[in-house]
């Protein structure tokens, strides 16, 4: 994927490429744990920079959800959306209700040439539901 993306191929960047694809919507600082688990010492900037990189090229996505650090994913190029619990924070996928990019049509463009959209959708999880009784 990083040759692909003509990026060198690096321990910390294959670290923080598998720590991102195991472990969907971390956020930075879960990030940094993982690939110090994975690789030893690494600096905070190494990360944000591998990140920065990994983002650029299209191979790992960033949303930040209201409320929310930013969190990372390595599914790109759907235009999926997101389902965020108001009391624990969990996050999951949710499928573009019309499964074309940008799969929502604004009332109105601005004369802008729209190719993506993003809804977050808010609620409680099912954890929290039953916790609430």
């Amino acid at each position: 994927m990083l040759r692909g993306a003509a990026l060198r191929v690096t321990r910390p960047r294959l670290a923080v490429l598998s720590a991102v694809h195991d472990h969907p919507h971390s956020d930075t600082g879960s990030i940094i744990g993982l690939v110090r688990d994975d690789v030893g010492e690494v600096s905070h900037q190494a990360v944000y920079d591998v990140l920065r990189a990994l983002t650029a090229a299209g191979l790992v996505r960033c949303i930040e959800p209201p409320g929310s650090v930013a969190r990372y994913e390595a599914r790109v190029g759907d235009n999926h959306h997101h389902v965020v619990c108001r009391s624990c924070g969990a996050i999951a996928d949710v499928d573009c209700a019309v499964g074309e990019m940008p799969c929502l049509t604004p009332s109105e463009d601005h004369g802008f040439a729209i190719d993506e959209a993003e809804v977050i959708y808010r609620g409680r999880c099912p954890e929290c539901v039953a916790a609430r009784g």
